[in-house]
């Protein structure tokens, strides 16, 4: 029942053990893989425990300098070390690379931060206001897209936990995080850095298109915005 009642709490649209993208997907297994070592070290310490509670004098025939080596050093180092490897390799995951194909195969978008709103641009489309959307971000479903993100005022951090990792919005620099969505459907994105009074409402929807027509939907959903 305990295990139910926690395990209710990894679904919702800002779950990150909920993944529906490549880079989401690495997330939540390093999450999950981070869990299962911590559990096995847990489970050594306490079998430990157990044995010195119940057989006082199980350790007495090794020195204090013994147990500093094979328990500080010996048993957590081989499973740290096999974590922070499989870390770093799930971590590449999450990085912008070059892909073959014209530009990359890859959509790029700009997200602009500024108290308390995301603005979307779309420079392979056009620059300007005819190029941009407001707390909406379209995406092609199935193809890996780059967001470079940067802020006109304070710190502030972009976040899709479904898609992918968060990265911060910075003045004066323009990381670029990538995201892919597996399917068509609408995902939910926040900020993750305190930005001032309205940080809470400061929220946007990534909404991921059929291929084909992404940039139909696009174009329609940039007219609404100039119209507006």
């Amino acid at each position: 029942m305990a295990s139910t009642l926690a395990l209710a709490g990894c679904g919702g649209p800002v779950s990150t053990l909920d993944p529906a993208g490549p880079a989401a997907d690495a997330i939540a297994r390093l999450w999950w893989v981070m869990l299962i070592g911590a559990v096995a070290l847990f489970i050594l310490m306490m079998a430990l425990f157990g044995l010195v509670m119940l057989r006082p004098g199980a350790g007495s025939g090794l020195s204090r300098r013994g147990w500093i080596l094979a328990g500080g050093l010996g048993m957590p180092l081989p499973i740290l070390t096999a974590l922070l490897i499989y870390a770093l390799i799930q971590g590449e995951r999450l990085l912008p690379h070059p892909d073959g194909g014209p530009n990359g195969g890859v959509v790029r978008v700009e997200a602009v931060a500024r108290q308390f709103a995301w603005e979307f641009h779309y420079p392979e489309l056009g620059a300007g206001a005819a190029g941009t959307t407001l707390n909406v971000l379209h995406i092609p479903a199935g193809r890996a897209v780059d967001v470079t993100t940067r802020s006109d005022d304070v710190i502030h951090s972009f976040w899709v936990p479904r898609l992918g990792g968060k990265i911060d919005a910075t003045p004066g620099h323009s990381p670029t995080i990538r995201l892919r969505a597996d399917r068509p459907g609408l995902y939910a994105g926040l900020c993750a850095e305190y930005c001032g009074t309205g940080h809470r409402d400061m929220g946007f929807t990534v909404e991921a298109h059929p291929p084909a027509l992404y940039e139909q939907r696009l174009r329609a959903a940039l007219a609404g915005e100039e119209a507006q």
